[in-house]
């Protein structure tokens, strides 16, 4: 395959594993880590339009399966982090990482406190209408800029993006470059506390020490359509997998955290296949058990080994 010239780093044939949170999956045909936009928008501009492109962020809910990806990986970096604050205005880098988003906002006193225990980057955030404790992407997102397949740069209203529960309607081909949040004020030293506590919270009930991506399943019901839950009346997906009896259950290298039941752990020398079949089995058990179909939260993508 030929690929255009470019002045970032174009490395084909290039093993994926290393690249996400849970250390598994074959090699893209090709990963592109673009130097600076006009990089990116002159490589896609230029790239035949039948070569596939797959946007990857820092690989935090992703399952690359283990005969890989065929498709060119686009990977953002430095030049797509930066982080400006002007009024109550958030601009954020799809690169930046949640965290950072949520410390940059705090110090300058404005709250977008909810990123904070997020993994990820700004632009898988924004993908997958990313929330935690009731507060979600689509609260505080005003635009986003991105690049097209077809090389183009675009500017996209949040209302266009249709956010949802964990999901919105931006094509998987469309790299999100930039997000813009509307953040309300808040004292930088209650803002530092509150994450403070949301941190101590995450890591008394989640295996943050382990290799995981985060939430496997999706939350079955209680959601409205911008994504907002009813706590009062919202099954867990952790309670219906621990009442399926399947907290702690095997496959391989992988587990079902026996600390959060959610959670899908590469114990070490797990295979993407070992991971998905899990998570596969403990779907199957579910809906057996309760008749609840459970929906991967985790992107799994690529094929089999």
């Amino acid at each position: 395959m030929n690929f255009p010239q470019v002045r970032g780093t174009l490395t084909p044939n290039r093993p994926l594993a290393d690249l996400t949170w849970l250390r598994v999956g074959g090699p893209a045909d090709a990963l592109f880590q673009p130097a600076d936009l006009a990089d990116l928008t002159a490589f896609l501009a230029a790239l035949e339009p039948e070569v596939p492109v797959f946007p990857m962020g820092v690989g935090s809910n992703l399952i690359v399966r283990d005969g890989g990806l065929r498709a060119v990986v686009i990977r953002l970096g430095r030049g797509f982090n930066g982080i400006e604050i002007a009024g109550d205005l958030v601009h954020a880098g799809a690169a930046a990482l949640d965290a950072h988003v949520a410390r940059r906002a705090a110090e300058a006193g404005r709250d977008l406190t909810f990123l904070r225990t997020i993994p990820g980057a700004i632009g898988g955030a924004v993908r997958m209408n990313a929330g935690c404790y009731g507060v979600y992407v689509s609260d505080h997102l005003v635009s986003v800029e991105a690049v097209t397949r077809a090389g183009e740069r675009v500017t996209i209203p949040a209302a266009d993006l249709r956010l949802a529960y964990r999901q919105s309607d931006l094509p998987e081909d469309t790299i999100l470059t930039r997000a813009t949040f509307r953040a309300p004020a808040g004292d930088p030293a209650e803002l530092a506390a509150r994450m403070a506590a949301q941190l101590d919270r995450r890591d008394a009930t989640q295996p943050t020490k382990d290799r995981s991506a985060g939430s496997t399943f999706r939350n079955p019901a209680g959601h409205s359509s911008t994504g907002q839950a009813d706590d009062t009346h919202e099954l867990k997906a952790w309670k219906v997998i621990d009442d399926a009896g399947m907290r702690g259950a095997t496959r391989g290298g992988a587990i079902m955290s026996p600390k959060h039941p959610n959670f899908l752990v590469n114990q070490g020398g797990a295979t993407a296949a070992d991971l998905e079949g899990l998570g596969e089995a403990v779907r199957k058990r579910v809906f057996e058990t309760s008749g609840l179909t459970l929906e991967w939260e985790i992107k799994r993508v690529g094929e089999p080994g």
